[in-house]
């Protein structure tokens, strides 16, 4: 959903509000700066004409330095509050960017597996970081500017008419040209700056999967065609900034500026025409072009900033949208706090990705608590997808899953998180250490116990020879570490969670047979006890499952004991004489 600048900005000025006293704070340093500002010229005009004029030009020395003085701590005074109004106002907006990027990063955590699936990571990186920066420039730079400026051209036209209303009026038709300008910038400006936003966003999904990449890249040689393709992009960047920055020296800077010396010659021409007759002092006339040029600056700012303004509200917008997205994993309302056993049934249950076709059709089967079933089936048969159901990644409508005669939906999500235990294909590793990657941030697990689940699986005395042990560093997604390592670690992550129920989707499918051999014995000790469903990519992992369910295009086609699959002589035989094939 598209949102409106209006709907933008009253979001903005909602987080404000959390910080009114501190805004209120900067309110007044930024008022008094205006104060001050409009003080100074009527001080020079005063010392003009009283100080400079030949007739008394004999003023006691004295009087001159007091004015001194006082002239130059106005300065050192406008100079002070300037700072503290700008500090305050950053701080402001460093508290608020700290807000929205916690509110989005919260929402993006809750989001289900579809919005993932859809979107690209490096747009959702680019909009929780470069987006929510431009928000920051906003508050810090832009929004304290557009106050200050407003104050200070209201203090300034009012000092303005009280010295000479009829010269103040000849000013005034500059106001409306300056909105026509500032309304034609808008018109032509917001497409641009959307489309630079967008490609800024392209860039950093394209250098975000080209790193991820990188080794597919090089294996392939892709590195020509990779880096023409974000040249492209780069350039098309490139192409909009600069068309952003042509609309900006048109209708910004240099037009204020061109009617900024049009307001002067009026001045000028107006006190040229009417010096004899008007009773217009030196100081007078000082103070008047001083004002004027306080009168434009302002707008100037404002329309200097103007661009950072537009761009600003851009990218909120792409901020809220992403933080307005509601596509959430399935929600537990459930009343039910634990499973107890762990038995599983699965009643008819068919599901769609898209709600066109189904890679799930009518899928039904039940395991019990201490026994292990096992899917195998070609790609895109729907295995997965199974997982995903049980999980509650996806929400499902047709058919009911059931845990010890309970409904899937009737329990809470802490239940099912605590008491189902995940190892994927790719084992992932925080960066962190080896104690905090099985400990997984449940503080309540003891050292003991994280060493207890390491000695289950067999890795203790791989952790043990690393340097620092279980506080030996680990870098990001564990790189350092081979996959079986890697791997053996996320089975310990998981004993020491004590699941119920395991769930092994392909896990030693990246495994070469020596460790895959080395961890069969620790993969039974894991499932002593527990449910189990096991996907399973090579056979012979699960020959020893009470039941083998294959699965073709979303439906069970075959099922039963490895011996009594073997027996039938389908699609189960077929794949298991395939791969003993490639084994010989």
């Amino acid at each position: 959903m598209k949102l409106s600048e209006a709907s933008v900005m009253k979001r903005l000025l909602a987080y404000m509000w959390r910080y009114k006293w501190l805004t209120a704070l900067a309110l007044a340093f930024t008022f008094l700066t205006s104060l001050l500002l409009t003080a100074i010229p009527l001080a020079a005009r005063w010392f003009i004409d009283n100080l400079v004029d030949p007739k008394v030009s004999t003023a006691p020395v004295l009087t001159a330095l007091q004015f001194l003085a006082l002239y130059y701590a106005l300065f050192v005074a406008r100079v002070l509050a300037t700072y503290l109004s700008q500090i305050s106002f950053a701080r402001v907006s460093n508290s608020i960017v700290r807000d929205i990027r916690l509110d989005i990063f919260r929402n993006l955590q809750g989001l289900g597996m579809s919005f993932y699936d859809q979107t690209a990571a490096g747009s959702i990186v680019s909009r929780v970081t470069n987006d929510t920066q431009a928000v920051a420039d906003m508050f810090s730079t832009v929004f304290s500017s557009l106050v200050s400026s407003l104050l200070l051209f209201l203090v300034t036209l009012v000092t303005m008419f009280s010295l000479d209303w009829h010269l103040t009026i000849w000013i005034l038709p500059f106001l409306p040209i300056i909105w026509i300008s500032i309304k034609l910038y808008r018109k032509f400006s917001n497409r641009l700056v959307k489309m630079t936003r967008q490609k800024l966003s392209d860039i950093n999904v394209k250098l975000a999967e080209s790193i991820e990449g990188m080794r597919i890249v090089q294996a392939f040689r892709q590195e020509k065609r990779l880096t023409q393709e974000f040249e492209q992009i780069n350039g098309e960047h490139l192409s909009y900034a600069n068309r952003s920055v042509d609309v900006n020296s048109i209708f910004l800077r240099p037009a204020m500026s061109l009617l900024q010396v049009l307001a002067y010659a009026v001045i000028l021409t107006f006190f040229g025409l009417n010096w004899r007759n008007s009773g217009f002092t030196a100081g007078l006339i000082y103070a008047f072009i001083q004002y004027v040029n306080q009168l434009f600056q302002p707008l100037i700012d404002v329309t200097q900033n103007f661009a950072t303004l537009q761009t600003s509200t851009v990218s909120a917008a792409r901020v809220f949208e992403m933080m307005d997205r509601t596509d959430y994993e399935p929600k537990q309302a459930g009343y039910l706090n634990e499973i107890e056993r762990g038995d599983i049934h699965f009643e008819h249950v068919s599901f769609s990705y898209d709600g066109k076709r189904d890679v799930l059709k009518d899928i039904s089967f039940e395991v019990k608590n201490g026994e292990t079933i096992a899917f195998v089936g070609h790609t895109g048969s729907g295995k997965s997808s199974i997982i995903n159901l049980f999980m509650r990644f996806y929400e499902f409508d047709r058919g009911r899953i059931l845990i010890d005669g309970n409904d899937i939906k009737d329990y809470r999500q802490e239940a099912l998180r605590k008491s189902i235990g995940l190892v994927l294909q790719e084992p992932f590793l925080y960066h962190g250490s080896i104690a905090s990657n099985i400990r997984m941030y449940h503080q309540e697990l003891t050292d003991e116990e994280i060493h207890q689940a390491a000695e289950f699986v067999d890795v203790a005395d791989f952790i043990e020879s690393l340097p620092g042990a279980y506080d030996h560093p680990v870098t990001e997604r564990g790189s350092t570490l081979s996959t079986g390592q890697r791997q053996l670690l996320a089975f310990a992550r998981t004993i020491a969670a004590k699941p119920k129920i395991l769930i092994l989707d392909e896990a030693t499918a990246n495994i070469d047979q020596e460790t895959e051999e080395m961890i069969q014995s620790s993969l039974k000790k894991m499932r002593q006890g527990r449910t189990t469903i096991a996907i399973a990519h090579r056979l012979s992992t699960i020959q020893d499952a009470n039941c083998i369910y294959v699965l073709d295009k979303g439906k069970i086609i075959e099922s039963g004991s490895h011996e009594e699959l073997i027996a039938l002589k389908g699609t189960y035989k077929k794949m298991y004489d395939l791969q003993a094939g490639m084994m010989q």
